[in-house]
């Protein structure tokens, strides 16, 4: 861009300040650069032939049908693809040596987004208001005239698109980002196995969310040691971290029998915590009148809002605190919560004692433990 005889930039058609100079009595001189103005402007098809116009707008619906279509197909493709191969040893499908399922997805979502973006240029291109518009530069900050201005043209752009005139056009359009929701929702499958799946399947020990590998006559042992728990081993106000006996378990060939992803779940879902307190202290839910020993009461160490481990205990109230949000449960009242932001009250797991002398389940926890999630409700416990 070169500049003008005074060493300014030339200006912008219509600002005449930079036409010419003043020559000290307000009178405006002419520059050596005429203003150009603006191009003649020259009118597209579909404005001045109807017969254009409709046809733009069936393109468009057209773009927007076929962003449905692909949709459709990739729906299609999610079920008849099996990117295990169908198991029993076949062999993936593939084109062109990648596996045909994320071909066919990948080319079917592309083409669903494509059409629509396409759709979208067209309408503005070929149906939209065409105009030529020149905008200064202001404040970082609009005044209150321009944000009314704003609104009013927003509102006048919102009538020339003709999305209020253009059934056609809307209501294709509205269909083929409607139906995008699709993929999103049919992959949901793909985060992993349903809860029920794994309850049904039982790949491993106390899979599902629903069952730990508590069942009746295992012991309560000391967490990270092992070691088994007698009644007398716990004074009244003492608080003891413990695992199942099944944790630490080994086969015959000293190898465990849980280990890996298995073995952190169950010590995740089963991990619990054993307090002793005077047994006139202890207020059971009613049907647990015997689910403690000499005044020795277990209870699941996760907290029922988000699942952290807990093991905060105030021996004089028998409170227990969660450190993340601060819910609060009663260990003397079924560990209902005093506090916090807790739905539930802790699951507790049913004590007995064995021949031997140790502490040890009576069955598995009666509900779920951790926090709640969709198939029960927050509020529901066998605590009430």
């Amino acid at each position: 861009m070169t500049e003008g005889h005074d060493g300014h930039l030339p200006g912008l058609p219509g600002d005449d300040s930079h036409n010419g100079s003043h020559d000290g009595h307000g009178e405006l001189v002419p520059g050596p650069i005429a203003d150009p103005g603006l191009p003649e402007h020259v009118w597209r098809p579909t404005d001045v032939d109807p017969k254009a116009e409709k046809r733009a707008e069936r393109q468009i619906a057209t773009l927007f049908g076929l962003s449905t279509v692909c949709v459709v197909l990739f729906v299609v493709s999610y079920i008849v693809f099996d990117v295990n191969g169908g198991g029993g040893g076949a062999t993936v499908r593939t084109v062109g040596g990648l596996g045909a399922s994320n071909v066919a997805l990948g080319v079917t979502l592309a083409g669903a987004l494509l059409f629509i973006g396409i759709g979208l240029i067209q309408w503005a291109r070929k149906l939209m208001g065409d105009h030529e518009i020149v905008e200064m530069r202001h404040p970082a900050r609009s005044s209150d005239e321009d944000r009314e201005e704003t609104l009013r043209v927003l509102a006048l752009g919102a009538d020339e698109s003709g999305i209020a005139r253009r059934p056609l056009v809307r209501n294709s359009l509205l269909g083929a980002v409607g139906v995008l929701i699709a993929p999103a929702v049919i992959m949901l499958k793909d985060l992993g196995p349903t809860n029920r799946d794994v309850t049904d399947s039982q790949p491993y020990i106390g899979a599902g969310l629903e069952h730990t590998v508590w069942e009746k006559g295992v012991r309560v042992v000391r967490d990270v040691v092992g070691t088994p728990i007698r009644t007398g081993d716990l004074e009244i106000g003492d608080l003891i971290n413990a695992e199942p006996e099944t944790i630490f378990e080994v086969d015959e060939n000293g190898d465990p029998l849980l280990e890996g992803v298995p073995l952190q779940i169950a010590k995740s879902k089963a991990a619990v915590v054993v307090v002793r307190m005077d047994p006139d202290e202890n207020n059971p839910a009613p049907g647990r009148e015997n689910w403690a020993v000499d005044g020795i009461l277990c209870y699941s160490k996760i907290c029922t809002h988000v699942g952290c481990p807990i093991s905060l205990y105030e021996k004089k109230t028998h409170h227990l605190l969660c450190p993340c949000h601060q819910s609060t449960f009663d260990l003397a009242d079924a560990a209902k919560v005093v506090f916090g932001p807790a739905a539930r009250p802790l699951p507790q797991l049913p004590l007995m004692v064995d021949a031997d002398g140790y502490l040890v389940a009576q069955s598995d926890f009666k509900e779920p433990v951790g926090p709640s999630y969709w198939e029960r409700d927050s509020q529901q416990s066998t605590s009430k």
